[in-house]
């Protein structure tokens, strides 16, 4: 793949929408008190650690992600509608203060369990990344992760800051805004690609 085809594939607006997206789904402002508290009960954070591992798997999930559905003969249309489900029911999450996703795993190390995974390389964000494959052209997808990346390593390394300087209550109203963000996509998610699917049984 060439640099020019690379560049002619650019596009601020892909790039914005999908960071914003993936901005809601990772929420790692909505988990500072997490970080926080784990660093109190003795289970500091490694955000370097945290950022790379996350990111390499993200990617990792990105490019490999098509190969696992085509081993099981599933199509990236039919996979964006049932990750647009996904995404509606992180955003009731956010909107209702409800938690219909679990973790209870046993591993107690903070960085990998639960910093890297459920919180930022979780399930919806895997589900997200090829959601958004259908709608996007990889390079901005991938961008928006980087950038997501980098956020999420400044808020980890600050998290003492973050929670100093940004108080409970905006983190709360955040979180309800980009609940109704993830629920707009979810939405516009499912609508293209499942007219996508009618399409081609016609």
């Amino acid at each position: 793949m060439s640099f020019d085809y690379l560049l002619s594939r650019l596009s601020l607006q892909q790039i914005a929408s999908a960071f914003i997206v993936l901005f809601a789904i990772i929420d790692v402002l909505g988990s500072t008190p997490i970080f926080i508290s784990l660093k109190n009960n003795g289970r500091p954070t490694n955000a370097l650690k945290a950022t790379l591992i996350s990111t390499a798997l993200l990617v990792g999930f990105f490019y490999a992600g098509d190969a696992v559905l085509r081993l099981f003969s599933v199509d990236i249309q039919s996979f964006a509608v049932a990750g647009s489900l996904i995404i509606l029911l992180l955003s009731f999450e956010m909107l209702l203060d409800i938690e219909i996703f679990k973790y209870s795993g046993p591993l107690k190390e903070a960085t990998l369990i639960p910093v890297v995974f459920p919180l930022i390389a979780g399930a919806g964000s895997f589900t997200t990344l090829l959601s958004l494959k259908a709608e996007y052209a990889s390079v901005n997808i991938l961008i928006a992760l980087v950038l997501n990346m980098l956020f999420v390593y400044v808020v980890i390394r600050g998290a003492d800051c973050v929670e100093r300087y940004v108080s409970r209550t905006a983190i709360y109203v955040l979180r309800k805004f980009f609940g109704v963000i993830l629920m707009a996509i979810a939405v516009k998610l499912f609508t293209a690609n499942l007219t996508t699917l009618i399409d081609g049984l016609k």
